[in-house]
């Protein structure tokens, strides 16, 4: 199997998985917004899984696949199967207890740092948050020591856990909140706890088991582990714009008022979509075989398979981006309108979407570009870089937030994202000499041009068949993007497949012959 077609094949199982967990994270936030709405009640929900982030980014980071994938491959193609199992107990073995004891701490903690992250939230929302905070707290270990044994098995080649995790996470929250209904919105924080057992820890072990020989080993000071943390060390004091871009959204949405930062989180879900179709979904599958290219030294494959997989992922990007823009009024208000969310408020929701997805191609990229950098296994070049712009974003989105509210905290995001991918483009320029920047600006003129039309004849179709219909609002909403979602794929497709490079010509023939296969085989 060539090098395309392994990133390939496991970037489209882990882009189904992506889709079915998006679309049951839709049905998780639809639960929500039903049973909850969009206000204090679910904003302290949200920010509650602040101080969790934290402790999972501070300990782990992107560090589990982004740093531990490559030195696990070495360690087994260096020193044998017993040194890289030894390697995957001690850094189990040690990462894990290092979260049980954060996790204590921070439930002891949580209400002072709660104070300190929101203080305008009014006191019992922030009680609330609290109460929700000390629930979700141990779910880092779950997700922790998950993605450990998740590294292990992707190096292997091994992709079903890590394509099944996500989907048990958010089966559990909706099972949570429903069969919880007299709780509240704490019903949905019991099923994110048990959610993270069962799907990030439970699908892991239950895939290891007879493909991975793994002990539980305690030790840091063991030189493997040291090795580890070194490599780890960027990724956990780095915070990037992948990252803090949600934080921003809470903590200068927690400025702005009730339902702020619900509508930024409801609004961020939908832009992630397309994210996790190709950004995350590529990158995960691309690391292992960028690892092997690095460490054979094959620095002209590697560069070629870079910038075709940056193409490629580009236009597939920039198509879905035009689409969420044109369709972002009719999807909030299929998604989210019911119970005790009100037709009214899905106009903020919306607005906020179309700035978010004007983000798309930035977040991609970015997901992409520091792949490379990992390969080789420099994580401070593009941390640095990254904890910088993230640094410098601060003033932006404080500054649109006081302005123009969620819409411009909205709009910040989008524009620090895509300044952070082309930094981190020029910057894998210089040091490595590639990708060529030329290509990939040909890719974005090219899908922009074929793809702007078709955005604005499906936004203007889905307009026009809303204010003619008189459904009901779920049923309009659905025959809105149904129709608008038809034109714009009718007439967009065609353009890119004529008028886009040859890495996009060929992408969109790969996956529609994908598709094709698929739809045959379940047939």
């Amino acid at each position: 199997m060539t090098n395309a077609r392994r990133i390939g094949f496991a970037a489209l199982l882990l882009a189904a998985s992506q889709l079915l967990s998006r679309v049951l994270g839709f049905a998780r936030d639809a639960v929500i917004a039903a049973l909850i709405g969009r206000g204090a009640e679910t904003d302290a929900y949200n920010a509650a899984f602040q101080i969790p982030d934290l402790m999972f980014h501070l300990l782990a980071g992107g560090a589990l696949s982004i740093a531990f994938i490559p030195l696990y491959q070495r360690a087994r193609t260096q020193r044998g199967d017993e040194a890289a199992a030894r390697f995957l107990a001690t850094v189990l073995g040690t990462i894990s207890t290092f979260a049980a004891i954060a996790a204590a701490l921070l439930f002891v903690f949580a209400e002072p740092l709660v104070a300190l992250q929101f203080p305008e939230l009014p006191p019992e929302v922030q009680a609330l948050t609290v109460r929700l905070t000390r629930i979700v707290i141990p779910a880092q270990i779950a997700f922790i020591a998950g993605g450990v044994l998740r590294g292990a098995l992707m190096a292997d080649g091994r992709f079903a856990s890590q394509a099944a995790a996500p989907l048990i996470y958010n089966l559990a929250i909706i099972a949570g909140g429903l069969a919880g209904r007299e709780l509240g919105v704490e019903g949905f924080a019991w099923g994110a706890l048990f959610g993270a057992f069962a799907g990030s820890l439970g699908s892991a072990l239950w895939e290891a088991r007879g493909k991975l020989s793994f002990r539980f080993r305690f030790a840091p000071l063991d030189a493997t582990f040291r090795s580890y943390f070194l490599v780890a060390l960027p990724l956990m004091l780095g915070a990037t714009l992948i990252t803090v871009d949600e934080w921003y959204g809470r903590w200068f949405g927690g400025l702005l008022g009730a339902g702020a930062i619900t509508t930024l989180a409801f609004a961020r879900r939908i832009m992630q979509v397309p994210v996790g179709l190709v950004g995350q979904s590529v990158a995960t599958a691309s690391l292992p075989t960028l690892s092997r290219l690095a460490d054979a030294d094959a620095g002209d494959e590697l560069q070629q398979t870079v910038l075709r997989t940056l193409q490629a992922s580009l236009a597939l990007a920039v198509l879905l981006a035009a689409g969420s823009v044109a369709l972002a009024d009719p999807i909030v208000r299929l998604v989210y309108v019911r119970g005790a969310f009100a037709l009214a408020d899905a106009a903020p929701v919306a607005a906020a979407l179309k700035l978010l997805s004007l983000g798309i191609p930035g977040w991609v990229v970015q997901t992409l570009a520091v792949r490379p950098f990992y390969a080789r296994a420099d994580m401070w070049s593009p941390m640095l870089l990254g904890s910088g712009v993230a640094v410098l974003a601060i003033p932006l989105y404080w500054l649109l937030g006081a302005e123009y509210g969620v819409a411009g905290l909205a709009l910040a995001g989008s524009l620090a994202i895509s300044a952070n991918a082309l930094a981190t483009l020029l910057l894998a320029r210089r040091l490595h000499r590639a990708p060529r920047l030329l290509p990939l600006l040909g890719t974005l003129v090219r899908s922009v041009a074929a793809t702007l039309p078709a955005a604005a004849l499906a936004w203007l179709v889905a307009d026009i068949a809303g204010t003619r219909s008189e459904l009901g609002v779920t049923p309009r909403a659905l025959y809105e993007v149904a129709l608008g979602g038809a034109v714009y794929a009718a007439l967009a497709l065609p353009l890119l497949a004529a008028f886009g490079d040859a890495v996009t010509r060929d992408t969109l023939r790969r996956v529609a012959a994908r598709v094709r296969r698929a739809s045959r085989e379940s047939t």
